[in-house]
């Protein structure tokens, strides 16, 4: 077979990490119109981070280049001003304003269509050159494990047909909803009825990409939302507000015969008395009774108690002490009585609500009063009304899973329709059943405005009137969806506002629950669903072909010749197929009819989903990781046999937090997923760390928290790999790994040093690089190394890299160290000094003349870098440990920042480089001991470097750019 030549891409080289960090983390703070309000799903990488990812894969690194014989690429100088070149495109890429931006989209695709004419000019002469390297058609884009989509719709974005394939219909519908589907209705106009509300319908001159598919939605959902409240508008009235009401709430005095709008109902579950002497009473479990503790608009209920009954009575004022706990005792299901005051057995909570006799009362009301939200009390018509619901169908299907994320399960829930009210069941089937309804006069609508009337169908890529009256039934299900998520019984309070029943990756028990108002302009309700899905559908690229289907990773043939990025599940996620049936269960009732296949089911697969569940293997922790092991390795496999060989696959592992231990970075996830990385046939050419979780970059480098996301480079390993020694292993990581790290904690060609808490992730790369590009590596035993065994050494070579000894470090340093290891900034012993200062070649007086110790009455101790005196010139002191110089710039950085840090370092810019040494090797002693506060200071002391070099130059010193340790 002939090899395929083919340049290294950039993300095997370099990249402007800072930058995608910096708007990954930016983006998770964005909401409107990000593809991820179109319809939840979990853990969905950021939008910046996958295409910078994407674009960075698929780009030749411009340095030179003189192997597998070709040669390709140019000078270090001049490669680096286009890998710069190439940076910029990436700095612009990755901006939020810029996702819809032509001109920025429009110089990633060329540069990536560039790089794809060099690679088939290289490839000229390949036996199926015209097959596989024709310089018009840039290679399709494939991601086997979709879920949110975030990767197929980048790739779509950066100019590429897009294929994105998953086990679960979910995923699938979410990812035919963004890459699919748009597309086949690209520029339509909208063909459905303007609003009566809206006097004429949006001034839009063209209809652009997917705007017109958004706006068609929009109508649509407006006029099945006006249809639904023809039908149970009666069940959500508002309020009138009479004399009595005014009288018990002043503010409403000016109000006297005006409805005021609903915008909540809180209720509690309750269960009968335990009490012989309350028997039969229903008593609330609530958690609290504080309605809202938000400044000015201070609200909470009163339980008022008359002989054998209560009421509850809302005051609009700040809460007592006593309203905090509601009646809730403690954790769990631990109550009191509140008739009697006694505590309730928590068995017989469980008992009374798995017999389904637990109910649930109406505790106060939220309204818009006349001077915004106020609450006020219940009646009892009001409970008899929302009581009255009729529901014409239930999702009677078995929750799956296990209570570890199930905390409903417990309490006698063990089918979906048990988790909401009879109002709300009425409501979202309403609103379900509407659906199909309004695909009937979509279809009618298109036909009248010139659609073909063919039969094909949107499962078989149609484009006429049946199939856009199916696509727009689709958003509207993702409405439905949405609208469950917050109408149910698990959805909470929150300030006025009301919490999803996802706020986290479980169904937790919750004792007191909001109802929201279909109807009503609040958190929750239909309109709201709406909106939130055409603003994202508004921004969808719709510019190149997308195709989704189902299909196992293990066993899927779709990565043929493909581009590969994909973020796998996690060794022990919570099974998201369990999760993922509370929507399922709305999803099918709608769309069945338009892709019968896919939800055939009763409930989403479960048996192949691939993730490392002791509960689906009979509580065995051991067969759960086989399970996952081996299917893992069989998904790797396929992509090793499949992909495209002129790019490298990329591959998201999601780093959970405190994965690192005294023998660095690692754990039975991490081991477990490399090992099925190597084991499949990847060699592992890079890893980078990616802040795809931080709320923003800043933040992530003031605290000692690592990176949520490994990207991992990957490419097929030559098959007729060698197998080497541990011996021979362990000489390769010492002669190759300074050489990478150097790079790494200097930058490279323009990009940022990689900060001290991610370095230990990124220094993985290299490091597997070696271990994964042999056959195997044999231990003395004749047994072959494991990853394990590898990742030990590999940061042990880290460790020595950063290692004072290891360096040209003076002797103070060498003691300040090895004390620090020991005592950190306690006290130690002064024999025990003594005897460490002679081993080191110093003394503790002269440490102490250099001012970095603090030594008396037999006492020692290192000074923080807080108490170091603020007239220190490095220029004047005779005696100067590059202990001392480091904690003196943390000194400067904290106390008068960057710049004046930067002038420091400009009078001393020949320890620039032993600083910044000495920095990472402190951030990763502290990291393993667990002392995030010592931990903060040097990684804020790297992450700021550049910044600090750049204010050095500003300034002027007598020095070069490699003094200081810099390499642009």
């Amino acid at each position: 077979m002939s090899k395929i030549k083919s340049p290294k891409k950039l993300i095997e080289v370099a990249l402007p990490l800072d930058d995608i960090n910096l708007a990954s983390g930016r983006e998770k703070s964005i909401r409107h119109g990000h593809p991820s309000t179109m319809h939840l799903w979990w853990a969905r990488r950021p939008l910046a981070a996958a295409r910078a990812v994407i674009f960075a894969q698929m780009v030749n690194d411009p340095g030179y280049q003189d192997r597998d014989g070709f040669k390709y690429g140019v000078n270090k100088q001049e490669a680096e001003k286009k890998r710069e070149e190439l940076f910029n495109i990436i700095r612009d890429l990755v901006k939020w304003e810029n996702t819809t931006n032509i001109e920025v989209l429009n110089r990633a695709k060329h540069a990536i269509k560039e790089s794809w004419e060099d690679i088939c000019r290289l490839n000229k002469n390949h036996p199926k050159a015209k097959e596989l390297f024709d310089p018009e058609n840039v290679p399709d884009f494939h991601d086997p494990f979709a879920g949110g989509g975030a990767l197929p719709l980048e790739a779509q974005r950066l100019g590429l047909n897009s294929n994105a394939t998953d086990l679960n219909p979910i995923p699938i519908m979410i990812n035919k909803a963004m890459i699919e589907v748009p597309p086949l209705f690209e520029s339509k106009e909208p063909i459905g009825p303007i609003p009566d509300s809206e006097k004429q319908g949006n001034l839009v001159e063209s209809w652009k990409g997917a705007t017109g598919l958004a706006e068609d939605v929009r109508r649509y959902g407006i006029y099945l939302q006006v249809e639904a409240k023809k039908r149970i508008g009666n069940l959500y009235p508002d309020i009138n507000v009479t004399e009595e009401l005014a009288k018990n709430y002043p503010t409403l005095r000016d109000s006297i015969g005006s409805n005021l709008e609903v915008i909540l109902w809180v209720w509690a579950r309750t269960v009968k008395s335990p009490n012989p002497a309350y028997s039969g009473q229903e008593v609330p479990l609530t958690t609290t009774f504080v309605l809202s503790k938000k400044a000015g608009k201070e609200a909470y209920i009163e339980p008022v108690l008359n002989e054998n009954s209560y009421e509850f009575y809302v005051h609009n004022s700040k809460p007592t002490p006593e309203s905090k706990n509601g009646t809730k005792l403690g954790r769990g299901a631990n109550f009191k009585c509140l008739l009697s005051g006694s505590p309730i057995d928590p068995k017989y909570i469980k008992s009374e609500a798995s017999a389904g006799r637990m109910g649930y009362k109406l505790m106060a009301v939220g309204v818009n009063g006349p001077k915004g939200r106020m609450y006020i009390s219940p009646t009892a018509e009001m409970e008899m009304l929302a009581k009255s619901a009729k529901p014409t169908w239930r999702p009677e299907v078995e929750i799956s899973g296990s209570s570890q994320y199930l905390g409903i399960k417990p309490y006698g829930m063990d089918r979906f329709d048990q988790l909401f009210t009879e109002r709300q069941l009425l409501a979202l089937t309403t609103f379900s059943d509407l659906i199909s309804e309004i695909k009937e006069k979509v279809y009618a609508d298109a036909i009248a405005n010139g659609f073909e009337s063919d039969s094909t169908s949107l499962e078989d890529l149609g484009k006429g009137a049946k199939a856009y009256s199916e696509a727009i039934s689709i958003y509207l299900t993702f409405a439905v969806d949405y609208a469950a998520n917050y109408w149910s019984t698990l959805a909470t309070p929150a300030d006025g506002f009301i919490r999803g029943t996802y706020s986290m990756q479980a169904l937790p028990m919750s004792w007191d629950f909001a109802e929201a108002p279909p109807f009503g302009s609040t958190s929750g309700n239909w309109l709201s669903a709406i909106n939130w899905i055409v603003k994202s559908l508004q921004l969808l690229p719709a510019n190149t072909k997308g195709l989704v289907t189902q299909q196992n990773a293990a066993t899927q043939s779709v990565s043929e010749n493909k581009v590969i990025s994909t973020d796998p599940p996690y060794y022990d996620n919570v099974p998201y197929a369990d999760l993922s049936d509370y929507f399922y269960v709305w999803m099918r009732r709608s769309l069945r009819s338009v892709y019968p296949n896919l939800f055939s089911t009763l409930t989403t697969p479960k048996v192949d989903e691939l993730v490392a569940f002791a509960h689906r293997h009979n509580k065995n922790k051991d067969a759960a990781e086989t399970f996952f092991l081996s299917g893992m390795t069989e998904a790797m496999g396929r992509l090793v046999e499949l992909a495209n060989d002129s790019y490298p696959v990329t591959i998201y592992y999601a780093f959970k937090q405190g994965e690192t231990s005294e023998i660095g970075t690692g754990n039975t996830g991490w081991e477990t997923f490399l090992h099925a990385v190597i084991k499949s046939g990847f060699l592992i050419t890079g890893t980078w760390p990616m802040r795809t979780e931080r709320g923003a970059r800043n933040r992530s480098i003031g605290s000692n928290a690592l990176a949520s996301s490994i990207v991992l480079v990957c490419k097929k390993r030559d098959v007729n790999a060698q197998t080497i020694t541990r011996r021979e292993f362990q000489r390769e990581l010492r002669a190759e790994m300074p050489e990478s790290l150097d790079a790494m904690v200097g930058g490279t060609g323009g990009t940022s040093p990689i900060a001290p808490v991610d370095l230990a992730q990124a220094a993985i790369g290299p490091g597997m690089a070696i271990y994964s590009k042999y056959k195997s590596v044999i231990n003395q035993d004749g047994s072959e190394m494991s990853v394990h065994d590898a990742l030990v050494m590999v940061n042990k070579a880290i460790t020595e890299y950063l290692n004072p000894d290891s360096g040209n470090f003076d002797n103070d340093t060498l003691f300040c160290d090895d004390w620090f290891s020991q005592y950190g900034w306690g006290q130690g012993q002064f024999g025990e000094a003594d005897t460490l200062a002679r081993a080191k070649g110093t003394s503790v007086d002269g440490v102490r003349d250099a001012g970095v110790i603090e030594s008396g009455g037999g006492k020692v101790r290192l000074l923080k870098w807080s108490e170091y005196p603020t007239d220190w010139d490095p220029k004047a002191d005779t005696r100067t440990p590059v202990w001392e110089a480091c904690h003196q710039m943390i000194r400067v950085l904290n106390q008068l920042g960057e710049a004046e840090a930067g002038s420091l370092l400009a009078r001393m810019p020949e320890l620039g480089e032993h600083i910044r040494q000495l920095a990472y090797h402190l951030y990763t002693l502290c990291e393993r001991k667990k002392w995030a506060e010592e931990a903060r200071a040097y990684n804020e002391l790297i992450g700021s470097w550049h910044a600090i070099v750049a204010a050095s130059h500003e300034v002027g010193h007598r020095g070069t750019q490699s003094e200081l340790g810099l390499d642009f």
